[in-house]
C-alpha cells in the first residue's frame, strides 16, 4: 500500500491490485469480500455500498477515462464516541474503482491505529483470495 496526500490534505492509502492477482474480478465481488471481513469483526457496523460510478453517470458528472466502475463500502469501527467531534470523521469508507485491468484501493487513514490496521489488512488479504 502507498500512503499518499490526496489533494495536498487528506492522508489515504492507496493499493493497485492486478486483477491477476486476485479471485475478485468485479467491484462487486470486491465489495462483497470486504462486506464479509466487516462482519468477522463484531467491533465494525457495515452501513452499505454506495455505486459512485452510477451516480456520476447519472447526473452527468465527469468520470476520468479508464474508469469501469466505482463503489464505495461504507462501515463504520466506533469504538468510542470521546467528543461531538470525532463525528466529522465518520463513517469510514474504502474506494474500489475496476480500471479494466486492475482495482485501485483506496481509503481516508484513519485517526485510529486499529481501525488502519483492520483496513490494510482487508485491502492486502484481496491478494490472498487466489
Amino acid at each position: 500500500m502507498k500512503k499518499t496526500l490526496l489533494q495536498e490534505k487528506y492522508p489515504i492509502l492507496v493499493s493497485e491490485i492486478g486483477k491477476h492477482e486476485t479471485a475478485c474480478q468485479t467491484v462487486e465481488a470486491v465489495a462483497d469480500y470486504l462486506k464479509a471481513k466487516i462482519a468477522e469483526n463484531p467491533k465494525v457496523q457495515f452501513i452499505g455500498v454506495f455505486d459512485h460510478y452510477a451516480h456520476t453517470r447519472n447526473i452527468g458528472g465527469e468520470i476520468a477515462p479508464g474508469i469501469r466502475g466505482a463503489l464505495d463500502v461504507i462501515f463504520c469501527f466506533g469504538f468510542a464516541l470521546p467528543n461531538p467531534q470525532v463525528l466529522a470523521v465518520r463513517p469510514r469508507s474504502i474506494g474500489v474503482a475496476d480500471l479494466g485491468d486492475k482495482f485501485v484501493v483506496s481509503f481516508m487513514e484513519a485517526p485510529m491505529k486499529p481501525a488502519n490496521e483492520a483496513m490494510e489488512a482487508w485491502v492486502k488479504g484481496l491478494r490472498e483470495q487466489i
